[in-house]
Protein backbone atom coordinates (compact mmCIF):
# COMPACT_ATOMS: atom_id res chain seq x y z
CA UNK A 1 0.00 0.00 0.00
CA UNK A 2 0.88 3.82 -1.08
CA UNK A 3 0.59 5.70 2.48
CA UNK A 4 0.41 9.57 1.87
CA UNK A 5 1.39 11.26 5.02
CA UNK A 6 0.72 14.96 5.76
CA UNK A 7 4.24 16.66 7.99
CA UNK A 8 4.58 19.29 9.83
CA UNK A 9 4.36 22.88 8.30
CA UNK A 10 6.60 24.81 10.49
CA UNK A 11 5.53 23.52 13.66
CA UNK A 12 6.85 19.77 15.33
CA UNK A 13 3.87 19.67 17.63
CA UNK A 14 1.27 19.68 14.72
CA UNK A 15 2.83 16.21 13.86
CA UNK A 16 0.07 13.49 13.85
CA UNK A 17 0.13 10.44 16.36
CA UNK A 18 -0.46 8.22 13.42
CA UNK A 19 2.45 9.88 11.74
CA UNK A 20 4.51 9.71 14.48
CA UNK A 21 3.23 5.64 14.42
CA UNK A 22 3.59 5.28 10.75
CA UNK A 23 7.29 6.39 11.24
CA UNK A 24 8.36 4.33 14.32
CA UNK A 25 7.08 1.20 11.90
CA UNK A 26 7.98 2.11 7.92
CA UNK A 27 9.88 0.37 6.36
CA UNK A 28 10.19 2.30 3.36
CA UNK A 29 9.85 5.77 2.95
CA UNK A 30 9.51 7.61 -0.09
CA UNK A 31 10.86 11.21 0.71
CA UNK A 32 10.98 14.32 -1.14
CA UNK A 33 14.08 15.28 0.28
CA UNK A 34 15.90 12.69 2.86
CA UNK A 35 18.03 14.65 4.66
CA UNK A 36 14.99 16.70 5.68
CA UNK A 37 13.01 12.88 6.92
CA UNK A 38 16.18 12.06 8.77
CA UNK A 39 15.83 15.38 10.55
CA UNK A 40 12.32 14.75 11.51
CA UNK A 41 13.05 11.03 12.98
CA UNK A 42 15.33 12.83 15.01
CA UNK A 43 13.37 15.79 15.97
CA UNK A 44 10.51 13.24 16.70
CA UNK A 45 12.85 10.83 18.63
CA UNK A 46 11.94 8.33 16.48
CA UNK A 47 14.93 5.29 16.53
CA UNK A 48 13.66 3.42 13.67
CA UNK A 49 15.76 3.86 10.59
CA UNK A 50 13.81 2.53 7.53
CA UNK A 51 15.41 2.54 3.97
CA UNK A 52 14.84 5.80 2.28
CA UNK A 53 13.77 6.49 -0.84
CA UNK A 54 14.25 9.90 -2.64
CA UNK A 55 11.42 11.11 -4.61
CA UNK A 56 11.36 14.19 -6.13
CA UNK A 57 10.32 16.11 -9.18
CA UNK A 58 13.06 15.18 -10.93
CA UNK A 59 13.14 11.53 -10.88
CA UNK A 60 9.14 10.49 -9.71
CA UNK A 61 8.53 9.58 -13.56
CA UNK A 62 11.47 6.48 -13.19
CA UNK A 63 10.80 5.81 -9.38
CA UNK A 64 7.36 5.44 -9.54
CA UNK A 65 7.00 1.95 -10.96
CA UNK A 66 9.25 0.64 -8.16
CA UNK A 67 7.81 1.99 -5.75
CA UNK A 68 4.54 0.40 -6.63
CA UNK A 69 6.27 -2.81 -7.14
CA UNK A 70 7.40 -2.22 -3.61
CA UNK A 71 3.82 -1.58 -2.23
CA UNK A 72 2.20 -4.53 -3.52
CA UNK A 73 3.76 -6.49 -0.27
CA UNK A 74 4.45 -3.88 2.25
CA UNK A 75 3.43 -0.81 3.02
CA UNK A 76 5.28 2.68 1.41
CA UNK A 77 5.42 5.46 3.28
CA UNK A 78 5.51 8.58 1.23
CA UNK A 79 6.70 11.85 2.63
CA UNK A 80 7.26 15.97 1.49
CA UNK A 81 9.01 18.47 2.87
CA UNK A 82 5.86 19.57 4.75
CA UNK A 83 2.73 19.20 4.20
CA UNK A 84 0.73 16.90 2.35
CA UNK A 85 2.54 15.06 -0.78
CA UNK A 86 1.10 15.62 -3.97
CA UNK A 87 -0.32 19.14 -3.15
CA UNK A 88 2.53 21.24 -5.00
CA UNK A 89 4.42 18.47 -3.88
CA UNK A 90 5.97 15.45 -5.86
CA UNK A 91 3.42 11.99 -5.09
CA UNK A 92 1.01 12.61 -8.02
CA UNK A 93 3.22 10.91 -10.54
CA UNK A 94 3.13 7.94 -7.85
CA UNK A 95 -0.07 7.93 -7.45
CA UNK A 96 -1.47 8.13 -10.40
CA UNK A 97 0.55 4.98 -11.52
CA UNK A 98 -0.28 3.10 -8.00
CA UNK A 99 -3.66 3.77 -9.09
CA UNK A 100 -3.66 2.52 -12.49
CA UNK A 101 -1.67 -1.01 -11.47
CA UNK A 102 -4.55 -1.46 -8.64
CA UNK A 103 -2.17 -0.78 -5.87
CA UNK A 104 -3.94 0.70 -2.63
CA UNK A 105 -3.40 4.53 -1.34
CA UNK A 106 -4.53 5.80 1.56
CA UNK A 107 -3.23 8.68 3.21
CA UNK A 108 -2.46 10.07 7.14
CA UNK A 109 -4.28 13.72 7.20
CA UNK A 110 -2.67 16.19 8.87
CA UNK A 111 -0.88 20.07 8.58
CA UNK A 112 -1.94 21.78 4.93
CA UNK A 113 -0.53 25.61 4.06
CA UNK A 114 -3.31 25.85 1.27
CA UNK A 115 -6.09 24.83 4.34
CA UNK A 116 -4.57 26.44 7.18
CA UNK A 117 -3.90 30.25 5.09
CA UNK A 118 -7.54 29.98 3.66
CA UNK A 119 -9.34 29.51 7.32
CA UNK A 120 -7.26 32.58 8.71
CA UNK A 121 -7.23 34.50 6.04
CA UNK A 122 -10.58 36.15 7.07
CA UNK A 123 -11.72 35.82 3.13
CA UNK A 124 -14.67 33.37 1.30
CA UNK A 125 -14.24 29.97 2.17
CA UNK A 126 -17.32 28.32 0.90
CA UNK A 127 -15.77 27.83 -2.47
CA UNK A 128 -11.89 28.43 -3.53
CA UNK A 129 -9.56 27.10 -5.54
CA UNK A 130 -5.73 26.44 -5.56
CA UNK A 131 -3.80 27.81 -8.24
CA UNK A 132 0.10 26.55 -6.55
CA UNK A 133 3.06 28.47 -7.18
CA UNK A 134 2.99 31.72 -9.42
CA UNK A 135 5.03 31.63 -12.83
CA UNK A 136 8.26 32.68 -11.89
CA UNK A 137 8.78 35.11 -15.66
CA UNK A 138 7.06 38.31 -15.24
CA UNK A 139 5.48 38.10 -18.50
CA UNK A 140 3.83 34.66 -17.57
CA UNK A 141 2.68 35.22 -14.11
CA UNK A 142 1.13 38.53 -16.08
CA UNK A 143 -0.50 36.53 -18.49
CA UNK A 144 -1.94 33.67 -15.94
CA UNK A 145 -3.63 36.27 -13.40
CA UNK A 146 -5.37 38.11 -15.96
CA UNK A 147 -6.79 34.32 -17.02
CA UNK A 148 -7.83 34.59 -13.32
CA UNK A 149 -9.38 38.11 -12.94
CA UNK A 150 -13.02 37.06 -13.21
CA UNK A 151 -12.58 33.99 -10.85
CA UNK A 152 -15.33 33.84 -8.41
CA UNK A 153 -14.14 31.71 -6.21
CA UNK A 154 -11.17 32.74 -3.19
CA UNK A 155 -8.02 32.14 -5.37
CA UNK A 156 -5.06 30.32 -3.31
CA UNK A 157 -1.54 30.72 -4.33
CA UNK A 158 1.86 29.74 -2.93
CA UNK A 159 4.71 32.22 -3.83
CA UNK A 160 8.45 32.68 -2.74
CA UNK A 161 9.38 36.05 -0.35
CA UNK A 162 11.83 37.12 -3.03
CA UNK A 163 8.84 37.50 -5.55
CA UNK A 164 5.60 38.79 -3.69
CA UNK A 165 6.20 42.35 -3.91
CA UNK A 166 6.03 42.02 -7.80
CA UNK A 167 3.35 39.43 -7.70
CA UNK A 168 1.38 41.45 -5.62
CA UNK A 169 1.73 43.93 -8.07
CA UNK A 170 0.49 42.37 -10.79
CA UNK A 171 -2.20 41.26 -9.00
CA UNK A 172 -3.68 44.91 -8.20
CA UNK A 173 -2.78 44.99 -12.44
CA UNK A 174 -5.29 42.38 -13.39
CA UNK A 175 -7.53 42.03 -10.26
CA UNK A 176 -8.04 45.50 -9.42
CA UNK A 177 -6.14 47.08 -6.46
CA UNK A 178 -9.22 47.23 -4.59
CA UNK A 179 -9.50 43.41 -4.46
CA UNK A 180 -9.39 42.11 -0.77
CA UNK A 181 -6.80 39.84 -0.04
CA UNK A 182 -4.29 38.46 2.77
CA UNK A 183 -0.55 37.40 2.53
CA UNK A 184 -0.04 34.51 5.65
CA UNK A 185 3.89 34.41 6.59
CA UNK A 186 5.32 31.77 8.72
CA UNK A 187 2.28 29.71 9.03
CA UNK A 188 2.41 27.84 12.65
CA UNK A 189 5.92 29.09 12.89
CA UNK A 190 6.90 31.56 16.15
CA UNK A 191 6.74 34.76 14.03
CA UNK A 192 3.13 33.85 11.91
CA UNK A 193 2.05 36.54 10.72
CA UNK A 194 -0.80 37.42 8.37
CA UNK A 195 -0.88 40.73 6.80
CA UNK A 196 -4.07 41.59 5.71
CA UNK A 197 -6.29 44.28 3.12
CA UNK A 198 -6.50 45.64 -0.44
CA UNK A 199 -3.81 44.06 -3.05
CA UNK A 200 -2.67 47.60 -3.54
CA UNK A 201 -2.58 47.63 0.39
CA UNK A 202 -0.69 45.19 0.65
CA UNK A 203 2.03 45.49 -2.14
CA UNK A 204 2.53 49.24 0.16
CA UNK A 205 3.41 46.90 2.70
CA UNK A 206 5.65 44.42 0.88
CA UNK A 207 7.59 47.29 -0.05
CA UNK A 208 9.72 46.88 2.65
CA UNK A 209 10.29 43.69 2.41
CA UNK A 210 8.92 39.59 3.12
CA UNK A 211 10.78 36.69 4.88
CA UNK A 212 9.57 33.18 5.25
CA UNK A 213 7.74 30.80 3.87
CA UNK A 214 4.25 32.49 2.13
CA UNK A 215 0.89 31.51 1.49
CA UNK A 216 -1.27 34.78 -1.01
CA UNK A 217 -5.02 34.18 -0.49
CA UNK A 218 -7.08 36.29 -2.64
CA UNK A 219 -10.99 37.39 -2.69
CA UNK A 220 -12.66 36.09 -5.71
CA UNK A 221 -14.47 38.53 -8.74
CA UNK A 222 -17.39 40.15 -7.58
CA UNK A 223 -20.74 38.76 -9.63
CA UNK A 224 -21.25 41.03 -13.02
CA UNK A 225 -24.28 43.13 -13.13
CA UNK A 226 -25.97 41.12 -15.92
CA UNK A 227 -29.99 41.18 -16.33
CA UNK A 228 -31.55 37.77 -15.83
CA UNK A 229 -32.79 37.43 -19.03
CA UNK A 230 -29.13 38.19 -20.62
CA UNK A 231 -28.01 35.59 -18.06
CA UNK A 232 -30.37 33.08 -19.51
CA UNK A 233 -29.12 33.63 -23.57
CA UNK A 234 -25.66 33.34 -22.09
CA UNK A 235 -26.72 30.26 -20.49
CA UNK A 236 -28.39 28.91 -24.10
CA UNK A 237 -25.29 30.11 -25.73
CA UNK A 238 -23.14 28.01 -24.07
CA UNK A 239 -25.43 24.75 -24.06
CA UNK A 240 -25.23 25.54 -27.56
CA UNK A 241 -21.66 24.71 -27.51
CA UNK A 242 -21.91 21.62 -26.23
CA UNK A 243 -22.33 22.52 -22.04
CA UNK A 244 -24.63 20.52 -20.04
CA UNK A 245 -27.39 22.60 -19.26
CA UNK A 246 -27.33 21.74 -15.81
CA UNK A 247 -23.15 23.09 -15.77
CA UNK A 248 -24.26 25.83 -17.90
CA UNK A 249 -26.80 27.82 -15.38
CA UNK A 250 -23.78 27.22 -12.57
CA UNK A 251 -21.31 28.63 -14.88
CA UNK A 252 -23.58 31.64 -15.14
CA UNK A 253 -25.24 31.89 -12.12
CA UNK A 254 -21.34 31.89 -10.95
CA UNK A 255 -20.62 35.27 -12.69
CA UNK A 256 -23.57 37.21 -12.30
CA UNK A 257 -24.90 36.00 -9.16
CA UNK A 258 -28.19 34.85 -10.17
CA UNK A 259 -29.68 31.81 -9.35
CA UNK A 260 -28.25 28.47 -10.99
CA UNK A 261 -31.91 26.60 -10.26
CA UNK A 262 -34.10 29.96 -12.06
CA UNK A 263 -31.16 29.94 -14.87
CA UNK A 264 -32.04 26.80 -15.61
CA UNK A 265 -36.05 26.79 -15.45
CA UNK A 266 -35.87 29.74 -17.67
CA UNK A 267 -33.62 28.37 -20.48
CA UNK A 268 -35.42 25.03 -20.31
CA UNK A 269 -38.73 27.29 -20.88
CA UNK A 270 -36.97 28.65 -23.75
CA UNK A 271 -36.31 25.17 -24.99
CA UNK A 272 -39.52 24.17 -24.81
Amino acid sequence: MIILAATPIGNLGDASRRLVEALQTATVIAAEDTRTTQRLLAALGVENRPRLIALHDHNEKDRAPELVELARDRDVLVLSDAGMPTVSDPGYGLVAAAAAAGVAVTALPGPSAVLTALAISGLPTDRFTFEGFVPRKPGERAGALRGLANEPRTMVFFDAPTRVASTLADMATAFGGDRRAAVCRELTKLYEEVARGTLDELVDWAAKGVRGELVVVVAGAAPREVAFPDAVTQVLELVRGGTRLKDASGEVAAHTGHSSRELYQAALAVRG
